[in-house]
């Protein structure tokens, strides 16, 4: 039990540092580059992984990892990078709310993790807190961003299967250092081919990139992956939901927008979700039905103790 806590923690720290991405994104990263802003992020994230791990893809891994970093690095890298500058955060975020349910449904499909009662009651309730938590007044929408945001949720979630499928074969930190390098480079082609000459980044942008690079991938992707060796699917994707929970607190805390009733419950309802899908809730309803079976089992033989005749007794 206190290893499925670890892991679930150590998984956790994604979320949390994807969260904080849309913000860096949004506030100061240069607008119309998302090709360059992926490779900027995969790119260097991939090489300090390399260097710390000295381990280089062998046999089916060449493909394996052109596939994954495609998916997982690639595409989904540019394709959040323009919804974070075609939406607000908020929707970006929501859409992306609905991974965990298309993780569930993609692992029973591909691997055969078949999705239980409690998960799929934790997605809908940790959905609907999104929802109430960010979707708070009218917005503009962007059908591209809409579109870019769906996308990044559907090709990502498929590779995370994908990943969670594979990840025997390897070392964590080695495939993670493949997929990011293999991902950077897919995206280079169309980089030049479609935005020119790379952006020019003054400091503020060479400091967001870094961070982006350092902390909301090379470390945030080394714990999802490790997670989703050790943990179920479904497990993994609702701990993804921290997604926006640390959107909206890095809101109110750096934004100082205010926290409303409304999305305190939204929070509330997404913290319960994300508790009801994990291995140690499970755990705890099977005790729970267990001692209730005793209970009820203990119930049901006392009447006929009850009705045994002592030794020696007479009628009246």
């Amino acid at each position: 039990m206190e290893a499925t806590l670890r892991w679930t923690l150590l998984t956790a720290v994604a979320p949390v540092a994807w969260g904080t991405n849309y913000f860096v994104t949004h506030e100061y990263l240069p607008t119309g580059h998302p090709f360059y802003g992926a490779a900027i992020r995969a790119l260097p994230a991939g090489v300090l992984l390399l260097v710390l791990r000295r381990q280089l893809p062998r046999g089916s891994w060449w493909w394996k990892s052109l596939v994954l970093g495609t998916l997982n690095m690639g595409s989904f890298f540019a394709l959040v990078y323009l919804a974070a500058q075609l939406l607000p955060t908020s929707i970006a975020a929501t859409i992306m709310a609905g991974s965990p349910v298309a993780l569930m449904l993609l692992a029973w499909a591909v691997i055969a993790e078949r999705p239980r009662v409690l998960p799929l009651l934790g997605g809908g309730i940790g959905v609907a807190g999104v929802c109430l938590m960010l979707l708070t007044g009218t917005v503009t929408l962007n059908a591209l961003g809409l579109l870019a945001s769906v996308t990044a949720m559907a090709t990502s979630s498929f590779g995370y299967v994908l990943a969670k499928r594979w990840s025997a074969e390897v070392d964590v930190l080695a495939s993670t250092s493949w997929q990011l390098i293999a991902g950077g480079l897919v995206v280079l082609p169309p980089a030049l081919l479609y935005e020119g000459a790379p952006p020019h980044l003054d400091g503020r942008a060479i400091l967001a990139f870094a961070y982006v690079t350092v902390v909301a991938t090379a470390v945030a992707f080394a714990a999802w992956f490790t997670g989703l060796r050790r943990l179920p699917a479904a497990a993994v994707g609702l701990v993804g939901l921290l997604n926006p929970v640390t959107g909206v607190l890095l809101g109110t805390l750096v934004a100082q927008e205010p926290l409303t009733a409304q999305q305190i419950c939204g929070l509330v309802l997404v913290l319960l979700g994300i508790v009801l899908g994990q291995p140690l809730a499970a755990t705890a309803a099977a005790r729970i039905r267990s001692r209730s079976t005793g209970a009820d089992s203990h119930r049901c033989r006392k009447p006929v103790v009850d009705l045994v005749i002592p030794k020696g007794s007479c009628d009246p």
